[in-house]
């Protein structure tokens, strides 16, 4: 297992009811992969820096998980399906 660090954005123009299955349904595509979540950070509604989408904020989600590449692949896949997420990044992190 490899370690590594997710950033996406979801909408803010949504209901929070949709924005809750949307963070919801990215986490379990990582368990359902047999990865696990080592940390879940929440930083909240910011504002873009460009509009992208024409959205004007997003709202920020850091997810830090071990996980096979193939699991990693499938979160890349459906981070472009999902029309909910605006902008994702996946980072290898080191191992030590």
């Amino acid at each position: 297992m490899t370690n590594y660090e997710i950033m996406f954005i979801v909408k803010t123009t949504m209901e929070s009811d949709k924005i809750k299955k949307t963070i919801d349904t990215m986490k379990k595509i990582v368990t359902d992969g047999k990865g696990k979540i080592v940390e879940t950070k929440e930083m909240g509604e910011k504002k873009l820096a460009y509009p992208i989408k024409k959205e004007l904020n997003g709202y920020y989600y850091v997810l830090k998980i071990e996980a096979t590449p193939e699991v990693v692949k499938e979160f890349d896949r459906r981070a472009l399906i999902d029309e909910s997420i605006l902008r994702h990044l996946i980072i290898k992190l080191d191992e030590e």
